[in-house]
């Protein structure tokens, strides 16, 4: 697999992110202050949109989380997937990172923090809410923000994206068992139905109808009519679904920030940990295999940051807008910018530990 970018290639940060991705803490910051200020000032509107529900489903955070998570599982390329045979060790490690260390040590960690460090400042009711959000963010890999980690280290494009398709797959099988696992050694109890219904609604029918879309659409237009038409168009969709997802939650959050506003710092502190406790196990992981930097840095990202869109639509499917879990998925959504970075910054500085190919596989 080819490098995807000249080594003597200028990644500039301000044009890889584009305006949105660049700014999203201060775009979830002005989210909180809106969202409070709709719940405080015309309560009638999130009262009357939380009648609005078919099966314990809310409509139109349902319809606002397809529009967020949609985009994402268009891009997925089963063809690209044949080619990572050739460089087993990246995906092997991103795979085992994901699904075998992130999700229980995110559950410790916040564990820890939430119930343990913390219980002067929080009740212990309440430390269990943010206990299942923070669940919810580790058994969830990210998806679309790690293709613009991939570049600013100037990452392998294309193997980026089996990771993430890969990831997507197992997803699909192991998020529910995880979730369902930790949050019930927690000793919170959650009915099977409800998770196998998020899982359903918000991962199932996304991928089948993006598989579908984008099937139908390069055998009509062709690809190259799909990367730079249709995906051009769909991309203000993703942004548009989550401020609008944020404003609403944080609109039914109202109450508990006013109570507790020291929470939301609070609740960053495990999350912070977890994300640079992961980046390093897997950017040493491939140290140690001798993995080219251009699958090393994406790869150890897609596990330092969250698929959060999901998590904030299974926290709110299963514990509702008011939940804690709803408010822990979202401070994860306030600190991953700045957070991801961070790692950017580490992973360009430390380039020169990595061989510009992968070492040979040995029998």
């Amino acid at each position: 697999m080819s490098e995807s970018m000249s080594g003597e290639a200028l990644v500039s940060t301000r044009e890889a992110m584009g305006p949105f991705a660049r700014n999203l803490s201060v775009w979830v910051a002005l989210c909180i202050v809106a969202g409070v200020a709709l719940g405080q000032l015309l309560p009638i509107v999130p009262e009357t949109l939380a009648r609005m529900e078919y099966a314990s489903v809310s409509i139109p955070v349902a319809l606002l989380i397809w529009a967020m998570i949609f985009p994402m599982m268009v891009q997925i390329d089963f063809a690209a997937i044949l080619g990572v045979r050739r460089e087993p060790k990246g995906l092997g490690i991103t795979t085992s990172v994901n699904w075998l260390i992130k999700p229980f040590t995110m559950f410790a960690i916040a564990w820890f923090f939430l119930l343990v460090v913390f219980e002067p400042f929080i009740p212990p009711d309440i430390g269990r809410e943010y206990l299942a959000g923070a669940i919810l963010l580790g058994a969830a890999p990210c998806t679309a923000m790690v293709f613009v980690w991939s570049y600013l280290t100037r990452g392998d494009a294309a193997y980026t994206l089996v990771q993430v398709a890969v990831n997507d797959i197992i997803m699909l099988f192991a998020f529910a068992p995880i979730v369902m696992l930790l949050l019930g050694i927690s000793d919170i109890l959650v009915p099977w139905e409800t998770i196998a219904l998020s899982v359903l609604l918000y991962l199932v029918i996304p991928f089948a109808a993006g598989y579908l879309t984008r099937t139908a659409l390069i055998r009509r237009n062709g690809i190259a009519w799909f990367d730079n038409v249709f995906m051009k168009r769909l991309g203000p969709v993703t942004p548009t679904g989550l401020l609008i997802t944020l404003l609403l939650l944080f609109a039914f959050q109202g109450e508990r920030i006013l109570a507790n506003p020291f929470h939301i710092g609070l609740i960053a502190v495990p999350l912070i940990i977890q994300t640079f406790l992961i980046f390093f196990i897997a950017y040493y992981w491939a140290r140690a295999w001798r993995v080219r930097h251009a699958v090393a840095a994406p790869g150890a990202m897609i596990g330092a940051s969250n698929f959060f869109e999901l998590a904030v639509a299974t926290a709110i499917a299963m514990f509702g807008l008011q939940s804690g879990a709803a408010l822990a998925t979202v401070v994860g959504v306030l600190v991953e910018v700045p957070l991801m970075l961070a790692l950017v910054r580490i992973a360009n500085r430390t380039r020169h530990w990595f061989p510009a190919r992968e070492a040979p596989h040995r029998r």
